[in-house]
């Protein structure tokens, strides 16, 4: 005998609502249609309790959760109050400014989530209920009413004597047309209550999908959002530490001067000029070691001076120009030679081995080179003034901009200066603080919160506020911007009659608008052609003739109306346009198609990819930014040839510079020394960073040099001069 294992309470209940009544047995208004009836009316009737209480305890938790926005709303009030009392101080404020502004964006979040959380559970259940109910609950009293005529006639039509003809076949009719009603009535409930059965299903699942697809997108905006902060978090890290080490410093500043002056001249240790106000010159004894075969070290005098290291073995003689520009030198330990107390200074051509005389002398003065090597660059930014061009069609003028990445609010100032840029792109609400980086567009919180759904691949959504931007990155939302980008996404949309959202507008709306606008692209006027292949290729095209000529606007239009942004044209070549713009020698066409997803490494029939064009044509400024974005330094065309040999041979001087300190800074990386501990080089970043930045907005002083036809050969006349001049000094030169 087989044993049956008894169903659990949710089983049960969901085999119950899975079964549906039988129009046949209602028909026949059998017993077991009847128990099935009993069976279906419990069910249905447990259900409608439950969703009861579901919608009862949502209601419950929105209002919570909106008790819980007004009390962080009066806390941040609070807190904003509280600053004020700091207002003085530039670092507590701005501290205190940019957490009171990501708080305030996370408070949105969830007013949105509590929003949408009762629109998917109590808005949609309760239609649910409202729809099916009313109308069964009516139909259900009708029926017992007609079941009681039904019983009723039957009674009477049972009782009538067969001798009386006449009322007994009024009897009759009279039980053929109720149990007719009957039959009608119990068909149509069992209609309904079917059909409810049904429903049920899909808006409780829709129902339990949107709420937590309105979790989902709150945690992911959570996420980038606290993702946007990380930065703005490390540096208010550093900014306490320094806050403490200054603190602990001015309280005890004359104590330690007199301390260290009086501990310094009894135990008999040299002392070194130290002058960070003057520019950060260092002045002392250190011993040098000479680039002659018997590596003799000899003890002279050095400083530094208006960014170049000099040296002197006597009162008597002139200094001698060791490096001429520290903004091109590394410095770090030697601890590869037996001498104590080593260190080196490396530039792209030489390096020199110098000696102090103890562990901390020899500290002090690697800290204090790095220091020049780093005042020098705050001098030269704050020296040079922007003036970002770019060959582009007529456009509002730009603001300047920074060379550095731009300080927040700096951002947000020249942003909202481009064309249309003041209110979002797609609602058109006032003063928006977010940006797509590929699109070249501005926009509100809740729309940023769309983009972020869509992917990276089709929106990069960055704060203007919360995140540092490049000087390339904000020239593209100044020369685009929603005007440009709206006249291409939105240019069918008033033929066809299509109402934009406005920022009054329900999420829904706005995010059906983005994704027509820019998934479907529904409303880009797009050529006819008879077959999709030929669409690309044509695309593909003019996407690269107008990179070729720097047209960020045409760029743009053409990934609008369906250009691959890595589609090689077999008639140049196999190139992408991502080469062309570094044949044409546009840093923001370049900029624009690496934001979209272009492949920094394609290479086409000749093999030669971006960075060889970029080499080729002299454009420093680009290869700054494919060497930053992972451009393979080390790849050789179908002649051998690699960007560095091809800057080499048409005479770049900067290039080679460039591409030299990337390959220095890159082995350095690699290997177990000073450098291969930590990452990249900072003092290699910043000369990267300088030269990028000449390149955008000073090119005319990349050209302080020029290469002889064989860098060997004058690298090697260099050598040979330095020896001259240290065997003249009676000292040594540098380290090759």
């Amino acid at each position: 005998m087989t044993q049956t294992k008894p169903l659990n309470n949710c089983t049960h209940w969901s085999a119950t609502m899975d079964s549906f009544l039988d129009f046949e047995e209602c028909i026949r208004d059998s017993p077991r249609f009847r128990a099935s009836l009993d069976q279906c009316e419990s069910d249905v009737a447990e259900l409608e309790s439950r969703v009861g209480k579901v919608i009862k305890m949502c209601s419950k938790m929105v209002e919570a959760g909106q008790a819980y926005n007004n009390a962080n709303q009066l806390f941040l009030a609070a807190l904003a109050e509280f600053s004020l009392y700091h207002k003085r101080d530039n670092v507590i404020m701005n501290c205190l400014r940019q957490f009171n502004q990501g708080l305030q964006e996370m408070m949105q979040f969830h007013t949105m989530l509590f929003d949408q959380t009762q629109r998917a559970i109590t808005q949609q259940l309760t239609n649910l209920l409202s729809q099916f109910l009313p109308q069964i609950k009516d139909t259900r009293r009708e029926f017992g009413r007609i079941g009681d005529d039904l019983d009723t006639a039957a009674g009477k039509n049972a009782q009538i004597s067969r001798h009386k003809a006449t009322e007994a076949e009024r009897a009759s009719h009279l039980l053929i047309a109720t149990r007719k009603c009957h039959q009608h009535f119990s068909l149509d409930y069992c209609l309904q209550l079917n059909n409810f059965k049904v429903q049920q299903k899909l808006d409780i699942l829709n129902s339990v999908f949107s709420y937590f697809h309105a979790q989902y997108t709150f945690f992911h905006q959570g996420y980038d959002l606290l993702k946007d902060l990380e930065p703005t978090m490390k540096t208010m890290a550093t900014q306490l530490a320094q806050l403490s080490t200054e603190c602990s410093a001015k309280r005890k500043d004359l104590e330690n001067k007199h301390l260290l002056v009086q501990q310094r001249d009894a135990s008999g240790e040299p002392a070194i000029a130290c002058t960070p106000a003057d520019g950060g010159t260092i002045q002392g004894y250190l011993f040098k070691r000479s680039r002659r075969k018997n590596k003799m070290w000899k003890r002279c005098w050095f400083s530094t001076e208006s960014n170049q290291l000099v040296y002197t073995k006597s009162h008597k003689e002139e200094p001698t120009v060791l490096f001429d520009d520290l903004r091109l030198c590394a410095v770090k330990p030697l601890d590869s030679i037996d001498r104590r107390f080593c260190f080196e200074l490396v530039s792209v051509q030489k390096c020199c081995a110098l000696q102090a005389d103890s562990e901390e002398l020899k500290q002090a003065w690697i800290n204090a080179v790095q220091g020049s090597i780093d005042m020098a660059y705050r001098e030269k930014e704050e020296a040079q003034q922007p003036q970002p061009k770019e060959s582009s069609p007529p456009v509002q003028s730009v603001a300047p901009l920074p060379r550095q990445p731009a300080p927040r609010q700096a951002v947000l100032g020249v942003a909202l200066r481009g064309p249309g840029n003041q209110r979002c792109c797609d609602c058109g609400e006032e003063e928006p603080r977010w940006a797509s980086v590929n699109l070249g567009i501005t926009m509100c919180i809740e729309c940023s919160g769309i983009h972020r759904s869509l992917g990276v691949h089709l929106s990069k959504v960055r704060s203007l506020t919360l995140d540092s931007w490049d000087p390339e990155q904000i020239k593209l939302l100044c020369i685009l911007g929603n005007n440009v980008i709206n006249g291409i996404y939105e240019e069918r949309s008033t033929e066809d009659g299509i109402k934009k959202p406005t920022s009054q507008s329900p999420r829904q709306e706005k995010e059906t608008w983005i994704k027509e606008k820019y998934v479907e692209k529904k409303f880009v006027r797009k050529a006819s052609f008879p077959d999709l292949e030929t669409a690309r290729c044509d695309a593909g095209r003019r996407l690269f003739q107008a990179a070729l000529q720097g047209d960020l606007v045409s760029m743009a239009a053409a990934l609008a109306q369906g250009a691959e942004v890595n589609w090689s044209d077999p008639e140049q070549e196999g190139r992408t346009a991502l080469i062309g713009t570094a044949i044409g020698g546009s840093l923001l066409a370049c900029e624009f198609l690496l934001q979209n997803g272009a492949n920094v490494n394609h290479r086409d029939q000749r093999g030669q990819g971006a960075l060889h064009a970029a080499a080729i044509g002299g454009h420093t400024g680009q290869v700054c930014l494919l060497l930053k974005r992972g451009a393979n330094q080390y790849a050789a065309d179908e002649k051998g040839n690699d960007p560095l040999s091809i800057a080499m041979e048409t005479a770049h001087a900067d290039i080679v510079t460039l591409l030299r300190m990337a390959r220095m800074n890159e082995e350095m990386r690699d290997s177990e020394g000073f450098f291969g501990s930590v990452g990249d080089d900072e003092t290699f970043q910043d000369i990267f960073r300088d030269f990028s930045n000449m390149a955008s907005h000073t090119p005319e002083k990349l050209t302080r040099r020029q290469f002889s036809r064989s860098l060997d050969e004058e690298s090697e006349g260099g050598r040979l001069m330095s020896d001259t001049q240290e065997e003249d000094a009676g000292g040594g030169g540098g380290d090759t």
